[in-house]
């Protein structure tokens, strides 16, 4: 069982986004790399307005339309995260499994790797009868301190 093919290898880095493109047979355009470099730059997660305001400030000219086009291309294909909130979509550098942190005065969410113990998913998997293949953990809390 040793199909362990590039596809599959996590993105880590700019060169593995453009690489992973490039496998898929998606076009690296202009704008398709202005994009995956701020991301990868900014190392945050972005709206579709902050990429398309950050990128025209660096004097890069990029439409809406192919600001939300390359971001739904890109995120479709695995090769850049998308998280769905409730006051729309932010979008981030790291398409493989992880977990956030959702700092609630910030309003910032950073990613964060996180393992749990296999005794830990076993004991979910017998409780479920579902076996455990992946999992993504939200943690909620506040940067700077709060007394309540």
């Amino acid at each position: 069982m040793q199909k362990q093919t590039i596809s599959t290898r996590p993105i880590r880095s700019l060169e593995d986004a453009v690489e992973r493109c490039q496998v898929l047979g998606m076009r690296v355009s202009r704008q398709r790399r202005f994009i995956l470099e701020l991301l990868w730059q900014a190392n945050e997660h972005l709206s579709a307005r902050e990429i398309y305001d950050r990128l025209n400030q660096q004097g890069k000219e990029i439409g809406h339309t192919s600001v939300y086009q390359n971001l739904e291309a890109l995120s479709s294909q695995g090769i850049i995260e998308c998280i769905e909130r409730c006051d729309g979509r932010l979008y981030g550098n790291i398409s493989d499994s992880h977990s956030h942190v959702n700092c609630i005065d910030t309003n910032q969410i950073l990613d964060v790797h996180v393992q749990l113990p296999e005794d830990f998913l076993r004991q979910i998997e017998e409780q479920t009868g579902v076996r455990i293949t992946d999992y993504s953990i939200n943690f909620y809390g506040y940067r700077n301190s709060q007394e309540g």
